[in-house]
């Protein structure tokens, strides 16, 4: 099992800035991954970034240029830093963790932090 505290949600104004963190423990030794979800209201969760072991980082083409994701390896801590906030990123944003175990795939959740962008 994987545990994950998110922190850092909260209202802005557009054209803000916020900083999430979510930070894993319990068997982190199984992540190869972590990264951030989000779900607006009537709309599907979908993915915003994430950050491999390896280094490798992805991001969604609606958050390109504006959001950027990094982890700490050493504390098992991804952060999310949004930049130019607009009222369509307002969501419910997931912490995840990609996990192996016995070489299958499990996916781990946190309870989610609320980000609201007003214009």
């Amino acid at each position: 099992q994987v545990q994950l505290v998110e922190s850092g949600g909260g209202l802005v104004q557009a054209g803000d800035s916020l900083r999430l963190s979510c930070k894993a423990s319990g068997s982190i030794y199984k992540i190869t991954a972590l990264g951030w979800y989000r779900q607006a209201p009537g709309k599907q969760r979908e993915l915003v970034a994430t950050a491999a072991n390896d280094g490798s980082t992805d991001l969604a083409d609606s958050v390109k240029g504006r959001f950027a994701i990094s982890r700490d390896y050493a504390e098992y801590t991804v952060f999310l830093q949004m930049n130019t906030l607009k009222p369509e990123d307002t969501a419910v944003y997931y912490c995840h963790a990609a996990t192996r175990f016995q070489g299958l795939p499990y996916d781990f959740w946190g309870q989610g932090t609320q980000v609201t962008v007003s214009s």
